[in-house]
This record gives C-alpha cells, structure tokens and sequence, in this order.
C-alpha cells in the first residue's frame, strides 16, 4: 500500500523531473500498441520512450 508521504514524493518527483505528451490514436490503435508493449514486457510509456530514445539516436548518428 502507498502511503501518503509517498504519493507526495512522487508528485514532487512528476513536477520536477518530467514532462507530459498526449498523443492521439485512431479506435483500436491503442489496443495494439498495449499488445506491442507487453510483448516487450514494457509498459507503453516505457516503448513509447524506448522508440523515440532510438529514433533520436539514428538521427544524431545520421546527421554526424
């Protein structure tokens, strides 16, 4: 169970430390994409920075 101090600490850690994106999919995308993430045993926020993590880096190594 989480306690107080807790859910505390981690609102501070969300403010402080990072940043939202909401992105929009057709019905029935996310479904997959959930699928995707759990084939990977990933949650979808952690595919969904792995992909654009790797993308990032083909692209700083394409423009070298």
């Amino acid at each position: 169970m989480t306690t107080e101090a807790q859910k505390k600490a981690n609102r501070k850690y969300e403010i402080e430390k990072t940043e939202n994106i909401r992105i929009r999919v057709p019905i029935g995308k996310k479904a997959l994409i959930h699928q995707c993430a759990q084939l990977n045993n990933e949650s979808i926020n952690g595919m969904v920075n792995r992909l654009i993590d790797e993308e990032l880096q083909r692209l700083l190594k394409k423009g070298d």
